[in-house]
């Protein structure tokens, strides 16, 4: 087998399709930075919990107010351990689409260089890159859903404390709002 030299037209037809897997790299990395992101505040908020478990494990009272915190934390404590699991496994999928996506990049560069007609190598690493990519996207948009339905209840829980301890006139003015939940 001769080597020939690659033409200054498949030269640039090669890099052309070598673009789009970039591309395609660059916006799953940016993915993996804010999905890393995500998973340091969730293990930042878990550490924040520790000293309040701990003070509730030393305190022997169990009065309403009490009661409601400790009920609070446990959830939230659910919520963000279910939360670290899901942006685990979406970072598993990012990575593995990262990786199929360079090698989507590397292979079309092989193929043309070897003048192989397999079409097919690239075309299914791409898909499969983009299918890991597609679900990640669903984990990290069910973990979406967890962070709000958290920071809902630690709302819902501040209003209620909030709401005890208020002046009736204050009291009052929260009433006018109640039909927005």
């Amino acid at each position: 087998m001769q080597f020939t030299a690659p033409t200054l037209s498949s030269t640039q037809d090669v890099f052309a399709a070598m673009i789009t897997p970039a591309v395609l790299i660059l916006a799953t990395g940016s993915l993996i930075l804010t999905t890393t992101n995500r998973l340091v505040r969730v293990i930042d908020r878990v550490r924040e919990m520790l000293p309040e478990f701990e003070a509730f494990a030393k305190e022997g009272t169990h009065d309403e107010i009490g009661e409601q915190k400790r009920t609070m934390m446990f959830e939230q404590l659910e919520r963000s351990t279910v939360r670290a699991r899901l942006i685990q496994r979406a970072l598993t999928r990012l990575y593995l689409g990262l990786g199929l996506f360079l090698a989507t990049s590397v292979s079309l560069g092989i193929m043309t260089l070897a003048r192989l007609d397999a079409a097919w190598i690239p075309l299914t690493l791409g898909l499969a890159a983009t299918g890991l990519l597609f679900s990640a996207s669903l984990l990290l948009i069910f973990e979406s859903r967890i962070s709000l339905s958290a920071t809902y209840a630690e709302m819902d829980y501040i209003r209620n404390i909030s709401h005890q301890h208020a002046p009736p006139e204050l009291r009052e003015r929260r009433k006018r709002w109640s039909w927005i939940g």
